[in-house]
């Protein structure tokens, strides 16, 4: 009897279990199915692997990225502010340049310098030919091979992209790379690219610095076999440092990728409900649009103000205003792409949030969020350059975007599942970049990776 009870107990339970099985499967088919609906309207696709580069433009490109030999002083490099070590970023709300010491969170302002105005973006998928803007204020953009930037006609013809466009400003920035007249290399030498002011002498200085390293000189005849040395420029550089960038940090390997690839399996649940809230009720879809997810247009979402401001405006950052004078745009900067977002915070053009739950919540108050912002999740060096809400919020929210302006209530759990979607949006081979640095540069300079 005992016996037979026992296997009715076993009986039961295996039913119950199938039926929960049953509900459960059934639960997910609805929730695919609501998010195939999404995926359908929003017209998404997994995003295609960018073309290989060639390996010696990439070898070239590589070291330059990570060659302190482009900055004035040999004391800063490409990869300074876009550390592997730190996805592709520098873990700082706002970037030290030229004369700081240590490197990523540890990172400090050098005697007499200041801070640059606004956040190192990560560079993850930069080489994707989707891509048609640069920087925070998209001052420097490309459209069928034609680039509009800050150094107008002077700019050199044969850029491959707006990629290796973008790559040409940096070195010309005094507070970023170059300088000012009168410092002092690393080394000792005096910074002679300092003296120059017009981004074509400073690009010209760079290159005659560069090629009289023996072992450049053979990068450059390998990447462009069919150039005379007399006939390089840093155009030439630049497309080397993209063809790196484009090769070493571009991941379509996601499990979002693999969702849109068909398998239904590659997401959790909690990343599927964030899924379906982000392309619907929360509206973030309306600007982080497409694979790369972002719009690359401009907005105001009434961020908080951290570092020493730009232009006319400091301590403030007006944002696109200062490059078109144009009153709607004031505090308006581009839309961030999210790929790999929860490896490159903190995040926003002035790295004012450390946490993704934090960039959600403003997102659905953003007026609240700026008046109550704390200052204190910033690191001891920055939280004296926060301006106070109550300094610029009512000319801060004068052009706030309308796809922000209404608040919106999520409950936690909808919040946290959000936060899930975007973490299903990081391919796992991104969270080590450490094969992307050299073991050494050809100046023979530290390197920081």
């Amino acid at each position: 009897m005992g016996s037979k009870v026992a296997r009715m107990v076993i009986i039961g339970a295996l039913i119950v279990g199938v039926v929960a099985l049953v509900g459960y499967r059934r639960a997910q088919d609805r929730l695919d199915a609501r998010l195939a609906e999404a995926i359908q309207e929003q017209g998404l696709e997994p995003l295609a692997a960018v073309p290989g580069q060639g390996p010696a433009l990439v070898e070239l490109g590589q070291a330059l990225f990570f060659d302190k030999i482009l900055s004035g002083n040999r004391d800063i490099a490409c990869a300074t502010c876009h550390l592997p070590s730190e996805g592709t970023g520098d873990a700082l709300p706002v970037a030290i340049g030229t004369g700081g010491q240590g490197v990523g969170a540890d990172r400090v302002l050098g005697e007499g310098r200041g801070l640059i105005p606004r956040n190192a973006p990560e560079i993850f998928n930069r080489g994707d030919d989707e891509w048609f803007t640069m920087f925070w204020d998209s001052r420097v953009a490309g459209y069928e091979g034609a680039f509009t930037t800050p150094a107008g006609d002077d700019l050199p013809d044969g850029l491959d992209n707006v990629l290796a466009a973008q790559a040409m400003f940096p070195v010309t920035s005094d507070a970023e790379m170059r300088g000012v007249p009168g410092d002092i290399s690393a080394d000792g030498t005096p910074n002679e690219v300092a003296e120059f002011d017009a981004a074509p002498d400073i690009w010209d200085a760079l290159m005659t610095r560069v090629l009289a390293i023996s072992e450049y000189e053979e990068l450059f005849a390998a990447a462009y076999p069919d150039v005379p040395v007399g006939e390089l420029g840093f155009e030439h550089a630049a497309n080397a440092i993209a063809a790196f960038e484009a090769d070493a940090f571009g991941f379509v390997k996601t499990p979002w990728d693999q969702y849109l690839a068909g398998d239904l399996d590659a997401m959790s649940d909690d990343a599927k409900e964030g899924a379906v809230l982000f392309y619907g009720s929360a509206g973030c879809a309306a600007c982080h649009t497409g694979s790369l997810f972002t719009d690359q247009q401009t907005h105001n979402i009434a961020v908080p103000q951290v570092g020493p401001g730009k232009g006319d405006s400091a301590p403030d950052d007006l944002g696109l205003v200062l490059a078109t004078g144009n009153f709607a745009d004031s505090y308006a900067f581009r839309t961030p792409p999210l790929r790999n977002v929860e490896l490159s915070g903190p995040w926003t053009h002035s790295g004012a949030y450390y946490t993704l739950e934090a960039v959600i919540r403003h997102h659905l108050d953003p007026a609240g969020a700026l008046t109550n912002y704390d200052v204190s999740q910033l690191p001891e060096q920055f939280q004296g350059t926060a301006l106070a809400a109550t300094e610029r919020a009512e000319e801060l929210l004068a052009t706030l975007d309308p796809r922000v302006a209404l608040v919106r209530t999520l409950t936690d759990e909808e919040i946290a599942n959000i936060e899930a979607f975007l973490l299903a949006l990081t391919d796992p081979a991104a969270r080590d970049l450490s094969g992307t640095v050299p073991e050494s540069v050809p100046s023979g300079l530290p390197i920081d990776g």
